[in-house]
């Protein structure tokens, strides 16, 4: 993202008409005896980019629902999911406006596409946090993770596992969607760190964070290198992650050459411990959420956002954005346990199926 500039303030450093009616019941507000609504009684707009990639629907969605509750007992969730389809979000988006809630989490499809429905929420009164990738327009609150961090971790990542790399050794880089905001500042990120050191012999823009997709560009790139040519791969999440490997195997490539991925997915994990994905990067799920949630439930209240946002962000359209940017962990078969299984995103029995317990008592994983 080349408009993207933070600014740290402190050290302390997310057919359509029946999608949208069948998804955007808004509960009203409660009131009080004279009918005025009560400032702790609103309902918070939760609008999220995909089920393609787990975390979404499994992670974020139930996490900023408990904090909100726990936060605002009587305020409500709305709920609904763009299936990576931003005319969809931006019907989804209006239907949440028309319907009332007072403040919107948004993790965005399409950071651009989604400008002009911000701008509306905006004139409405109707403050947008953005979740996980920062949208175009008037944002009142943005919640993230350093994007340039996280794919300087990958680049390491991948470099370490490659062992004495050289420029003479190739890899692969299956970045991620180019409508998406955090896409260009993970390449940013291990560009810094793998330029130079490698060669690049195929790069590829990934639509919609697809296995699928990131399958064909795979096996392309098999054919145009040969399968003995490709000494690692720089994917830029897991779900692509998947696809990759799918690609080589059936390419007959042996050994693997490192795989990276990122957002921590179960499948992603039991790859690691079984020895054909390298890393992942770590994003503390919980973390983002209950920042998320206290933002939307803040700024629901009419409350500024100084005690939680330490620091500021600019998109191409606006300035100081109040911003919580948090910091992303690497984890490979060394430190799941400490990271992972102790920040109860998995228990050893969820990672260690039969298939792998030979695997994870080799990685020291054992109940």
């Amino acid at each position: 993202m080349t408009y993207r500039r933070q600014r740290v303030a402190s050290r302390a450093r997310y057919v359509v008409g029946a999608l949208v009616a069948g998804v955007l019941a808004v509960p009203s507000a409660a009131c009080t005896g004279d009918g005025t609504a009560t400032t702790d009684s609103f309902t918070v707009g939760l609008l999220l980019p995909s089920r393609v990639v787990p975390r979404w629907e499994n992670s974020d969605k139930p996490l900023i629902e408990q904090r909100v509750k726990q936060l605002c007992p009587h305020c409500d969730v709305a709920y609904a999911n763009a299936d990576d389809d931003s005319t969809v979000q931006r019907q989804q988006m209006i239907a949440m406006i028309t319907k009332g809630v007072r403040v919107i989490v948004l993790g965005a499809t399409d950071n651009r596409a989604l400008r002009s429905t911000v701008q509306e929420a905006h004139n409405a009164g109707v403050p947008v946090v953005a979740y996980d990738r920062l949208a175009d327009g008037p944002i009142s609150g943005y919640v993230s993770f350093d994007g340039v961090e996280v794919g300087t971790l990958q680049g390491q990542a991948l470099l370490k596992a490659m062992h004495a790399p050289t420029e003479d050794r190739t890899i692969v880089m299956m970045n991620g969607d180019p409508t998406s905001a955090n896409a260009a500042s993970y390449k940013r990120g291990a560009l810094s760190v793998l330029r130079g050191k490698v060669r690049i012999g195929r790069s590829y823009d990934t639509p919609g964070w697809s296995t699928d997709n990131a399958n064909a560009n795979m096996s392309a790139a098999v054919s145009a290198l040969g399968p003995g040519r490709i000494d690692g791969v720089l994917a830029a999440n897991d779900a692509m992650a998947a696809g990759v490997i799918s690609a080589l195997k059936t390419a007959h490539v042996r050994p693997l050459p490192p795989v990276t991925g990122q957002d921590a997915d179960l499948d992603a994990v039991r790859r690691i411990v079984d020895g054909e994905q390298s890393m992942t990067v770590y994003k503390s799920f919980r973390a983002e959420a209950e920042a998320a949630a206290a933002m939307a439930v803040d700024l629901g209240r009419g409350e500024k956002l100084h005690t939680i946002a330490p620091t500021t962000t600019d998109s191409p359209t606006t300035h100081h954005i109040p911003s919580v940017l948090l910091t992303p962990v690497a984890v490979t078969t060394a430190n799941i346990e400490q990271t992972l299984v102790k920040d109860g995103v998995y228990t050893i029995a969820q990672i260690c199926t039969p298939q792998l317990r030979s695997a994870c008592a080799k990685a020291g994983l054992t109940p």
